[in-house]
């Protein structure tokens, strides 16, 4: 088992999750935030899943999963901006209290990804990048997200 094994899992029950979660959403903010957060962990899983060697390796298909991460993670300082929690919502208050670093953590996420959309060649290139991705996403859903 390698290091970045718990990352990939992490990132497949986030992505299964969250779609039990966003049923009965009907706030735009917390819907589209929701939307944007669960393409990021659709992406991902397609990236876990090459890694794992669930799926076969393709170097053009990682890095346009890459790339949407990346797209995704960029829009989040701006989706979250408002301060709207609903009973559904998995943010956390935590957010607005330190926005500068959730801000932080997200453009963190936006570079790395953006960084192996341009660089996945080869599965040791992917698993480099899946593993920098999931410790951006693991440490804003550490303090971030319930």
């Amino acid at each position: 088992m390698t290091t970045k094994t718990p990352l990939f899992a992490a990132a497949i029950l986030l992505a299964a999750g969250a779609a039990v979660a966003h049923q009965g959403v009907t706030n735009p903010t917390v819907k589209a935030r929701m939307d944007a957060m669960s393409t990021i962990g659709k992406n991902t899983k397609t990236l876990g899943l090459m890694v794992k060697g669930a799926a076969e390796f393709d170097a053009k298909t990682a890095r346009q999963a890459a790339e949407e991460i990346a797209v995704h993670a960029a829009r989040a300082p701006e989706l979250f901006e408002a301060e709207v929690i609903t009973p559904k919502s998995e943010a956390l208050p935590e957010i607005w209290e330190n926005y500068d670093d959730f801000t932080g953590i997200a453009n963190e996420l936006k570079e790395v990804a953006a960084k192996a959309a341009a660089s996945i060649d080869t599965p040791d290139d992917l698993r480099v990048a899946l593993g920098e991705i999931g410790g951006a996403c693991k440490s804003c859903h550490q303090t971030y997200r319930k």
